[in-house]
Order: structure tokens, then C-alpha cells, then sequence
């Protein structure tokens, strides 16, 4: 860490201030040019306290850069994880208010509900299959507090650029479904936009799950029963702005959808 403790708080409070009144910041990168990796785990740690404390409720994890081209371009050799809270969570079928949004885009990818912790330093898959309860097909806003592009580093401290999640209802066992072979399908106003199989998300998205569980070990946190965990997207993804309809398609797994409405953008 390169940071001192009172700019990694100064950080997380401008990050919880920039959500909490739309009022967007220049990225930590920008603002703390030594701002490392391990600095942005920690802020982000720091914004999940401020935003327990005023009320809000940890509802799981999400895994971004799950694909190998994905990190090689961005320079990183591992994924990256964002915490979810309950303010994020968004109604299937419902309309989510474009004035909530800066610059968001939308991906589809699996949802893993745990029926058990996984806490463990070196988690495999046998540990994830046994822990899964069933998933969900789920539609995630990607968004971010910055007013301009930062890098992942950025990312990392900003709850890996989450601004929204979607669930389906149609859980699914993991013994009823081949997770690796799921297709999915974007559907923006009607309109197939892109496609793509969760085998996209590390080989297969019980490894990201996998994956994340050793990672917030490292930080001495544990995946416990309840938890959602976003497994990390089978799509490039797209732009999105207000009055679209979103749909996703999953093959075996239902669906999930989403209106975007009213204004939207930087205050």
C-alpha cells in the first residue's frame, strides 16, 4: 500500500458521498497518483463500513474481469471483486430510474445463491458446487462514481463498477444444468445485441466463484449462506441509455429484464 491510512479514508468518503448525491468524482488515480491495487481493496473495504454503518445491507460479491482478454488488456493476471448491497438490488421487470446512473453499460451472467459458507483459503469447485443453493439468471448495471474513465485500479476501489443487479426468478439447481455450456442473449428494444456462454467467465463460472472465495479470504472475509455472487459476464458490453428495454435470455435458465427510464447522466 502506498497510500497513509487518512487518504484511503479521505477516498472512500468522497466514493460514498459521489453515490449518495450523484455528484460525481475524478478518478482516485487522478486525485492519488501512488494509489495501488491493495490501496483500492482497502478503500473499497472502507466505503462497505461507512455504507453499513448508515443502513445499508451486504447482500454478496460480484467478479469482473473473469475473461483472459479482458485482463490482458487492462494489464491485470487475476479477476477483480466488487461487495453488493441491498440499494443495488433491482426488481425484475421493473424500471430503473436513468437519473440513478452516470455512464452505465449492462451485462447478463449467472448468479450463484449460497445455502453455505465457503471460507477457506484455497477454495476448489467441489467447495463451490457443495455451497451453491441454486443460481439465477441475472442482468447486472456496470456504473461508476467517476466523471471520467478511470483505470482498474479505480475500478477496484469503486465496488468493481456496480450500479445495479437484476434477478431472475427461476433458480436452478446446479445438478440440473451443464453451468459452463449456458448460452445467454441480450435483447436491447427487442433487438439481439450480443450473445455469448457462460464458459466465458474463467472457463467456467464455478472457477470464479472459486476464485473469489480465496480472494476475500485473503482480506479475512468468508462467503456466507444468502450470499449472490455475480459470476462474471458472458458479453462485451453495451452501452445503455434511458427508455431502453433490456432483456436477457438464458437457454435452461429463464430470463430477466429491465426498463431503463427518465434522465439520466452527470449532474
Amino acid at each position: 500500500m502506498n497510500l497513509t491510512e487518512e487518504q484511503r479514508v479521505a477516498a472512500a468518503e468522497a466514493l460514498f458521498a459521489a453515490e449518495r448525491d450523484r455528484a460525481w468524482i475524478e478518478p482516485l488515480t487522478a486525485t492519488y497518483p501512488g494509489i495501488d491495487i491493495e490501496d483500492a481493496y482497502r478503500i473499497s473495504m472502507l466505503v462497505t463500513d461507512m455504507k453499513t454503518t448508515a443502513g445499508h445491507r451486504v447482500v454478496g460479491h460480484k467478479i469482473g474481469l473473469t475473461s483472459e482478454a479482458m485482463r490482458k488488456l487492462v494489464g491485470m493476471d487475476e479477476p477483480d471483486y466488487g461487495t453488493l448491497f441491498d440499494t443495488w438490488m433491482v426488481p425484475d421487470g421493473s424500471v430503473f430510474p436513468a437519473d440513478r446512473l452516470n455512464k452505465a453499460r449492462v451485462e447478463i451472467e449467472l448468479a450463484f445463491v449460497l445455502g453455505a459458507p465457503i471460507g477457506v483459503a484455497r477454495p476448489t469447485a467441489v467447495d463451490v458446487i457443495r455451497a451453491t443453493e441454486f443460481v439465477l439468471p441475472a442482468m447486472e448495471i456496470v456504473d461508476s462514481r467517476f466523471r471520467v474513465r478511470g483505470n482498474v485500479i479505480d475500478s477496484i476501489a469503486d465496488a468493481a463498477t456496480c450500479g445495479g443487479v437484476v434477478l431472475g426468478s427461476r433458480p436452478v439447481r446446479l445438478g440440473d444444468v451443464d453451468v459452463r455450456e449456458v448460452a445467454g442473449h441480450l435483447q436491447v428494444d427487442g433487438e439481439i445485441v450480443e450473445r455469448g456462454t457462460a464458459s466465458a467467465s474463467m472457463g467456467n463460472p464455478v472457477n470464479a466463484v472459486a476464485w473469489l472465495a480465496g480472494k476475500l479470504h485473503e482480506f479475512g472475509i468468508a462467503l456466507n449462506p444468502g450470499d449472490v455472487v455475480l459470476s462474471g459476464s458472458f458479453i462485451k458490453a453495451p452501452w445503455i441509455s434511458p427508455g431502453e428495454d433490456l432483456v436477457a435470455h438464458f437457454e435452461g435458465c429463464g430470463s430477466v429484464s429491465v426498463t431503463i427510464g427518465g434522465e439520466g447522466g452527470t449532474p
